[in-house]
């Protein structure tokens, strides 16, 4: 698979040939420290410059494929106080005996129940879905929100060793928000917002001095 390293960021150009043909889910997702303290580096003339803390979270970010097989993490970007990524998970890859793992996971580190509803409820006003459908979609959905879970679950726990480790003050936000992509409009607009997430940091919502 052909890769492009470019800054703290890593894209995988296969993104778009795999969007029709994958069973399983693609979402935006953004992980924040705690009060938003910028604990992974400064932005100086529209380059982040990362900190000890700012480069485990990249190295981690490189091995979750590693770590998670039916994981993936074509594109992130690195801020002061939070990363963004979008994170694919694929429902072929799953380990489905372990599926209920996911579900304690998804209450533990991830989206609440509300966010899974908002999301099927969403779907369902775009595709006009019946309630059988509709009931599919969630579990599905569930499923899949709940294995990203576990993924987001494990950089987190990672990360906070490393810091523990070497007395590094460092927490992060107790939950991470999440979106599903459902089609390549998406995946357009918010790899966009990633890749100028660094030079547009001043105008970010989770800028802080």
């Amino acid at each position: 698979m052909s890769t492009e390293r470019f800054q703290n960021r890593y894209r995988i150009a296969s993104v778009r040939a795999q969007w029709h043909n994958y069973d399983g889910g693609i979402f935006f997702v953004t992980i924040c420290t705690q009060n938003r303290e910028q604990y992974f580096g400064k932005i100086i003339d529209g380059i982040i410059i990362l900190s000890a803390i700012g480069n485990y979270v990249e190295e981690q970010l490189h091995k979750v494929t590693v770590h998670y097989p039916y994981a993936e993490i074509p594109l992130w970007v690195i801020m002061p106080n939070h990363v963004h990524a979008i994170i694919k998970i694929d429902g072929n890859k799953i380990p489905y005996t372990r599926r209920d793992i996911s579900c304690r996971a998804a209450a533990r580190h991830g989206s609440t129940k509300q966010t899974y509803q908002n999301n099927i409820d969403n779907h369902a006003k775009k595709h006009t879905l019946d309630n059988k459908t509709i009931t599919e979609q969630y579990q599905k959905i569930s499923t899949m929100q709940g294995w990203l879970s576990v993924v987001v679950g494990g950089l987190k726990s990672a990360v906070s060793r490393f810091a523990h480790q070497n007395n590094i003050p460092f927490k992060w936000q107790t939950r991470f928000h999440d979106h599903i992509i459902r089609n390549w409009n998406e995946i357009k607009y918010i790899s966009q917002y990633i890749e100028n997430n660094v030079i547009k940091w001043e105008f970010d919502k989770f800028h802080t001095i």
